[in-house]
């Protein structure tokens, strides 16, 4: 896969979607679309955008949200990820890995804290295809996930790591990095871009897409079948995790240890999930812009990152997430069986 620097300096000013950085808002067990009203959920989880963020959400989130932690101001949608721990080799004690920015930033991103970044691509980083084939925005209620935690054979493609260098990203691999890297570890998730049409959600919050990507990357989704024919928004987060300041308790040779909040000591179990939570048609004017790439050629108002960073949720769990602990919340013995 091309880098992002390398794909942009390509393309030129041909380039279709939206892609913008999100601050951190909570870092905490709570996951309103695979396990709604339960408080706390199974493992911790790292969240961005709108603060109407709660162990239970329905309907037409952007009507209770008040701030966003994202650089567009319309978007009340959140977007999260399971959480990246260290596994002391010796002592067993776990420490949540910070997260940082994703490099390079673009058009006044500057001053956002930690988060991921986001992307509503039409058709691929370089072109849009929407003469012919329009992209619907999602609606109200709609939710999704993609990758699972009890994955244990290699995800399908467009989850992926890679082991940072510097700001050279390295290769896209399925699972962790087996040596440290200076620059973190990079990871991306790659939702499905075709939808039933019919269904905001579904029993496995999966059934109701369909992935018809083929090739990791920022690329074409071939056609949609006819049992999701809607063309929606291919929807991407990438996340750096600080893992540095670990590298020098990482002997050599030895295994990876790094771990998912949910003891997953395997990179398979990658998994996210998104809420969507626009205001009104923001991101269907967006997505019916051609050629435009970051903000949607002006469509959607942006914010400063200091406003965006001012966005908070409470604590609704009030459990230790950070600092050596030793157990992962959640994942006690008594609490899995």
């Amino acid at each position: 896969m091309k880098s992002l620097s390398t794909a942009l300096a390509l393309v030129g000013s041909v380039q279709a979607g939206l892609r913008f950085p999100c601050s951190t808002l909570t870092i905490q067990r709570l996951d309103p679309a695979v396990q709604p009203g339960m408080l706390p959920s199974a493992h911790v989880h790292h969240i961005v955008g709108g603060n109407a963020f709660n162990a239970t959400m329905t309907g037409d989130v952007s009507e209770r949200a008040t701030c966003t932690t994202c650089q567009m101001s319309e978007d009340f949608s959140n977007y999260w990820t399971a959480v990246l721990y260290f596994k002391h080799p010796t002592n067993g004690s776990y420490h949540r890995v910070p997260v940082i920015p994703v490099q390079p930033l673009l058009g006044g991103s500057n001053g956002v804290t930690g988060g991921l970044t986001v992307y509503y691509t039409q058709f691929d980083l370089s072109r849009d295809n929407i003469k012919t084939q329009p992209v619907k925005s999602f609606q109200p209620g709609f939710r999704m996930t993609v990758g699972s935690p009890t994955e244990t054979g290699k995800p399908h493609v467009g989850l992926r790591y890679q082991c940072l260098q510097g700001q050279n990203r390295g290769a896209e691999m399925a699972d962790f990095p087996t040596k440290p890297c200076t620059g973190g570890i990079f990871t991306t998730h790659h939702f499905p871009a075709c939808w039933d049409g019919k269904n905001l959600d579904s029993p496995d919050h999966q059934s109701h897409m369909y992935n018809t990507i083929k090739s990791d990357g920022f690329m074409n989704a071939p056609a949609c079948p006819s049992s999701h024919p809607v063309r929606v928004p291919q929807v991407t987060y990438e996340t750096v995790w600080d893992t540095s300041k670990f590298n020098s308790m990482w002997t050599s040779g030895a295994p990876n240890p790094f771990v998912w909040s949910f003891e997953g000591t395997s990179g398979y179990g990658t998994h996210a999930d998104y809420m969507f939570g626009w205001k009104g048609d923001a991101l269907q004017r967006a997505m019916d812009k051609s050629e435009c790439f970051y903000d949607g050629c002006g469509s959607i108002t942006k914010q400063a990152m200091t406003t965006a960073n001012k966005c908070t949720v409470k604590d609704f769990v009030n459990e230790p997430t950070e600092g050596w602990l030793t157990e992962l919340p959640g994942m006690s013995k008594a609490a899995s069986g």
